[in-house]
């Protein structure tokens, strides 16, 4: 009767929990398995157990029973902060932070007039509007941090550039979770070589191979809806070109300690200078003084705006205009043991979307098609040649062309001091929060 029924079911439901302590697999475990699978953060791997579904077998009427598994199962990646990345790396960054709230970069506190903003409860309370924000250029910068931590083991002499730069933009697109416009890379890797200073990638076809005495400028971006983390660092091999980097490196981290609101951006590039010239370096037995490379400058950084108005020189001079709160700077310099000045020469690779243009009437159809494929993947954020290739498109060079004369993208060629000087880079992004400066793009590394 009904009450044989209930106490049979009971005993049934008995023995199924004894069974699942028992080292028998649960069906909804198998499904959270596939959930995490499919939202990457768990890597798939072979099945173990008996019969062709690993365990699991349809029994009559559709049923599904649960069947004893062998020592081989489907093992999930730990999460938690623990979890372990892949090489080349699959696993998503968000991966690592289960409860999506990510390291907070570098703090440094204002001075002067504005050094009573950290304890200014009405700031912190403006900053806890702004969360969602900071999260989102936070998770951005650990990304970048992580690229170069995998990058560093990469980068060796011997390695083609082009495959370097495939392997880091591929990095970065898995951890960041490239999406369209939403989330991505936010500019071409730029990879300049010895006297080229910047705005150096390669296009098909070239094979340039990295050699034990160059020194190469490593620049990078990701962006997360629109907000760019733009770092950059140099990489060398010969000791003998130490000095160099030292000084350049001293020369950003002078800029971002006088950065801040309200500080003037003339005098920051006289502080800038003024570090970066006491520094000389013996290069085969001459002695070569490190100069500023004077038109090259940092800048302050909007939604999809890699130059959003504001230059911070790295030279004397120049605008007396203050930093304002909530902006943010990319704080970069570069020395150099030539000139100290930079012209466009080379191939140009760079391109980008003028960000003011607006309608303008084109008659080339294939200078079209490629303006509509250039909105939909890049909007105003700068790409290259590559870029195109990847997405498929080909004989696009003359309606490239076309709309560099129409003036809706501009082109960005490679900069370059004298043939046989060297230039480094170091760059930081910085966020002016309402209390205190941001190193967003801090890391061990600089």
């Amino acid at each position: 009767g009904e009450g044989e029924g209930r106490i049979f079911a009971e005993m049934a439901e008995v023995n199924r929990t004894e069974e699942i302590e028992g080292g028998v697999e649960k069906l909804s475990v198998n499904e959270k398995v596939d959930e995490d699978v499919e939202n990457g953060c768990v890597e798939e791997v072979e099945n173990g157990g008996d019969g062709e579904n690993g365990g699991i077998e349809d029994g009559e009427n559709g049923e599904v029973k649960a069947k004893k598994k062998k020592k081989k199962k489907k093992k999930k990646k730990k999460t938690g902060g623990i979890a372990e990345q892949t090489d080349p790396p699959t696993v998503p960054l968000r991966c690592f932070f289960p409860d999506d709230v990510y390291p907070e970069g570098e703090i440094q506190h204002y001075t002067g007039n504005n050094e009573n903003r950290i304890s200014n409860e009405e700031l912190r309370a403006k900053e806890r509007l702004e969360a969602d924000l900071y999260n989102s250029v936070r998770k951005s910068s650990e990304v970048h941090r992580r690229v170069r931590q995998y990058m560093n083991t990469k980068i060796k002499p011997g390695i083609k550039l082009i495959d370097m730069c495939e392997q880091l933009e591929n990095c970065n697109r898995t951890l960041v979770e490239a999406e369209g416009l939403k989330a991505g890379i936010a500019f071409p890797t730029g990879c300049s070589i010895n006297h080229v200073a910047a705005h150096y990638t390669p296009n098909k076809g070239d094979d340039t191979v990295l050699q034990y005495d160059d020194v190469m400028k490593v620049d990078f971006g990701t962006h997360i809806n629109g907000r760019i983390i733009d770092c950059a660092y140099t990489v060398s091999f010969n000791e003998k070109y130490d000095k160099l980097l030292e000084a350049v490196k001293a020369a950003t981290n002078t800029g971002v300690k006088e950065a801040g609101i309200d500080a003037r951006l003339n005098e920051i590039g006289e502080a800038i200078q003024e570090v970066m010239e006491s520094y000389e370096v013996e290069l085969d037995g001459k002695t070569y003084p490190v100069k500023a490379i004077r038109n090259l400058n940092g800048h302050s950084i909007g939604p999809y705006q890699i130059h959003a108005g504001k230059s911070v020189p790295i030279v004397k001079g120049g605008s007396g205009e203050k930093m304002e709160e909530g902006e943010f700077y990319a704080i970069e310099t570069f020395g150099s043991t030539g000139k100290g000045y930079v012209r466009e020469d080379l191939e140009c690779s760079h391109y980008m979307k003028n960000f003011e243009v607006g309608h303008v009437p084109l008659r080339m159809a294939r200078a079209k098609q490629l303006l509509a494929t250039i909105d939909k993947n890049f909007g105003t954020l700068a790409f290259c040649r590559r870029f195109l290739d990847r997405l498929g498109e080909e004989k696009y060079l003359m309606g490239l062309k076309n709309l560099v004369s129409s003036g809706i993208v501009d082109p960005y060629p490679p900069l370059c001091d004298i043939k046989g000087s060297y230039t480094a880079q170091f760059e930081h992004t910085i966020f002016l929060r309402p209390t205190c400066k941001e190193v967003l793009s801090r890391g061990d590394d600089f």
